[in-house]
């Protein structure tokens, strides 16, 4: 099953541009991926997210006041908010991972939020662009532990005594590369799956009534995704830091 039309595409398209359109086909139960060409359209609206976060950014620091109003009491709101739970979870030494979770986290929810309006697709219905997101963080956590433990971080891969390091290593080794697949499958496939019923119902209803109720779910669950996708971030942020205490 393809994809319903996407105005980026089309637009591309216009100006001699192609972008292949992604082909859904299931063969020996299995669900694939087909496209034709290296623009696929996760990479055009990854970088429609991207542009979104920057121009969102720039409008909220464009006139920063020393008493808030408007924009920037929304702004400020969300910002703090989302810090204050950031360091409830990993701790005052987390706040330095900050940064990245809050852009993790918009990221993430623009990019769910995106594949909800007719003609626009979710970047974060690819694994390419979960798995991605995921390789960032289990790739920083290491680096979390090691600015904080230094080369002691490593007797965290060796269990409490010596002689069971052969065991507990490659059980530890396996358990930190399960986290790139479990937090990447776990958004893949609740974005996917949204955006794989989506097009079902505009095919058969078109532009009408039906689609609405599951665009509204859409939006909650897209919120709840994000959430679960950076509460989890922080969890191995978390246990970087009091490793080896």
């Amino acid at each position: 099953m393809e994809h319903p039309i996407l105005f980026i595409n089309l637009l591309l398209d216009s100006l001699g541009i192609h972008v292949p359109a992604e082909v859904h086909s299931i063969t020996d139960g299995l669900l694939h991926s087909i496209t034709d060409g290296l623009l696929q359209p996760h990479v055009t609206y990854t970088w429609v997210i991207m542009l979104l976060v920057v121009a969102l950014s720039a409008f909220a620091a464009r006139s920063v006041k020393m008493v808030p109003e408007g924009g920037q009491n929304f702004f400020e709101t969300v910002i703090t908010g989302i810090e204050e739970f950031m360091i409830g979870v990993t701790g005052e030494e987390g706040r330095v991972m900050f940064p990245l979770i809050a852009t993790l986290g918009f990221f993430i929810l623009c990019s769910n939020y995106l594949g909800v309006i007719p003609g626009f697709y979710s970047p974060t219905a690819n694994l390419n662009t979960t798995g991605a997101c995921a390789l960032i963080v289990v790739v920083m956590t290491h680096v979390l532990g090691v600015k904080f433990h230094g080369i002691k971080y490593v007797k965290h891969f060796m269990g409490p005594v010596w002689w069971l390091t052969p065991l507990i290593m490659p059980i530890e080794i396996v358990g930190h590369l399960s986290r790139v697949l479990s937090l990447s499958i776990r958004l893949f496939g609740n974005v996917f799956g949204e955006e794989l019923v989506l097009s079902i119902l505009f095919f058969l209803a078109g532009l009408y009534l039906a689609p609405v109720p599951m665009m509204i779910l859409g939006l909650f669950t897209g919120f709840i995704q994000a959430f679960i996708f950076c509460l989890l971030s922080m969890m191995y942020f978390a246990g970087a830091i009091e490793h080896a205490h």
